[in-house]
């Protein structure tokens, strides 16, 4: 049986407040005639919230591992709609009030997120260290990294299109589910918007299950793995280049004093080379393997980037090193400008030698791309 509207909320011993989300649900889809269900993702309650969902109308879908994405993406499978919005069981979020998500998802639109902020403001709703500090910054990084515009990148109610929902091919367990279907419709360049909603106090009187710091955390350690040209390659380069101009820098005179900073240069030139080739192969394995969208840049990668001209180029660096090293061990030559000359020898050698292996895990990656 086929419904318009699903309206998902995972559960783990909500029997405070679950009965008043659920008539709250029933009495917005009756109130605006849309044909729907309430759908209950209960993770393992142990005092009867099932039972109360069950009594009042609710399909309760048992879901045995344990985490808010796992609970949430159950019900989400077991649900029949064709729109699907997400809220808490907690009684925090203005289910009475969804017609502005409804009319954005029958425009169009692939994902409608709500906005706290933009909602009316009711202090108490919102711990102070979420409103001012953890919200704002994980907000500002997701829209850095991903190119986004969300103004609140957590809040619990949104709705999105089934369609949608299968094209994301969500997978995280825990709360950074809720950073993962902003990234991974932005990856995909779904249409997204935001509409104003209002967040209560929760209605429950036990502690919440949502943990600052280590939540805090899952979502920014996801937003860093889902974006390795922030973690990996921005840094990477930004750090070559000081290592470079450092190494030029040191060079040039005969003085004893620049000696120390040689090899730390160079040190840092080679770290920082495995940043960007970490970044490669990173990128390289997530697409392989569905974790993010593939793109047309991407395959032009292997156009470009081949094993035999990984081979010359590494094969370039290293002959450039030894007519280094042949320079370096003149016994002429004086022993300051000796060790400046061996130390970025050995540097090239090793660029060399990286980019040859590079080149053959690289190539062995694409083989696919290749048949």
């Amino acid at each position: 049986m086929s419904f318009e509207l699903s309206i998902v909320m995972p559960c783990l011993n909500e029997a405070e407040t679950i009965a008043k989300c659920i008539q709250k649900a029933m009495t917005f889809m009756k109130n605006n005639n849309i044909n729907g269900e309430v759908v209950i993702g209960d993770n393992g309650s142990t005092d009867g919230s099932q039972e109360i969902a069950k009594s009042l109308g609710a399909k309760v879908i048992n879901i045995k591992k344990k985490g808010y994405g796992n609970a949430t993406r159950g019900a989400i499978e077991g649900a029949c709609g064709i729109y699907i919005i997400t809220a808490d069981t907690d009684d925090s979020h203005d289910i009475l009030n969804l017609n502005p998500f409804i009319e954005k998802l029958r425009e169009g639109y692939d994902l409608v997120m709500g906005n706290r902020f933009k909602g009316e403001t009711n202090k108490k709703a919102m711990p102070l260290l979420h409103r001012y500090v953890g919200n704002p910054v994980l907000t500002f990084i997701g829209n850095l990294f991903f190119k986004t515009n969300i103004g609140d990148f957590h809040c619990g109610l949104r709705g999105f299109r089934r369609e949608a929902y299968d094209n994301m091919d969500l997978s995280t367990t825990g709360m950074e589910f809720a950073s993962e279907i902003v990234v991974k419709a932005s990856m995909l360049n779904l249409r997204i918007i935001e509409v104003p909603t209002t967040v209560f106090p929760a209605g429950r009187s036990r502690k919440a299950h949502l943990r600052t710091f280590p939540d805090g955390w899952r979502h920014l350690r996801f937003l860093l793995l889902y974006s390795p040209k922030w973690l990996f390659l921005i840094p990477g380069i930004f750090f070559m280049l000081i290592g470079i101009c450092g190494t030029l820098a040191t060079m040039v005179g005969n003085e004893t004093k620049t000696l120390k900073w040689v090899p730390l240069f160079a040190g840092l030139f080679l770290i920082s080379f495995q940043f960007v080739v970490f970044y490669a192969l990173t990128k390289i394995y997530a697409t392989n393997h569905g974790l993010i969208p593939r793109k047309k840049s991407y395959n032009n990668l292997f156009l470009y980037f081949t094993l035999e001209r990984g081979l010359i180029t590494g094969l370039l660096f290293i002959l450039l090193g030894f007519v280094l090293y042949y320079l370096g061990f003149k016994e002429e030559t004086h022993i300051v400008l000796t060790i400046k000359t061996i130390v970025p020898a050995t540097m090239v050698v090793a660029l060399g030698t990286q980019l040859i292996l590079f080149s053959f895990f690289f190539s062995i990656l694409g083989l696919k791309e290749n048949d």
